[in-house]
């Protein structure tokens, strides 16, 4: 039996902005995994910081704060077999250079630092992520 979870995913604002969310939604959905939350918002500097926070002692960090509450991003919740690898696969490598043909960053990304889209790297990370830009009565049990 699959092992079904949720992961959490973000649309960044260079993607929202070049008007693809629908074309990145339709390669999760196509390739087996549902939207199971969504909602398009502005993530403000203090939640981008808490988000990121792992890396504070970057030297990108300022620049990924900046650029993550330029403009609206999608948060979304994507279930479905094994989602937090599946996403990840999805996307492609951060590097959009390094990403394989036909993944989200490899069409979308326009930089390493602007790649288009988030997901997490755990199920740990998953819980955590979800957790602060979802309350619970947002979330869909499907």
């Amino acid at each position: 039996m699959s092992n079904v979870e949720k992961t959490f995913s973000i649309i960044k604002p260079n993607a929202v902005k070049k008007a693809v969310i629908g074309d990145i939604i339709k390669q999760f959905e196509s390739e087996g995994l549902k939207v199971t939350a969504a909602k398009l918002a502005m993530i403000s500097k203090d939640k981008c910081e808490i988000f990121y926070a792992e890396h504070k002692e970057r030297p990108f960090f300022g620049e990924l704060v900046e650029f993550m509450t330029s403009g609206p991003v999608l948060l979304m919740v994507l279930s479905g077999p094994n989602a937090v690898t599946k996403n990840r696969q999805i996307m492609g490598a951060t590097d959009p250079k390094k990403a394989d043909a036909g993944t989200i960053r490899a069409k979308h990304a326009d930089s390493m630092g602007e790649n288009a889209v988030h997901g997490s790297d755990s199920a740990e990370s998953a819980k955590r992520e979800i957790a602060l830009f979802f309350e619970p009565y947002e979330l869909v049990n499907a």
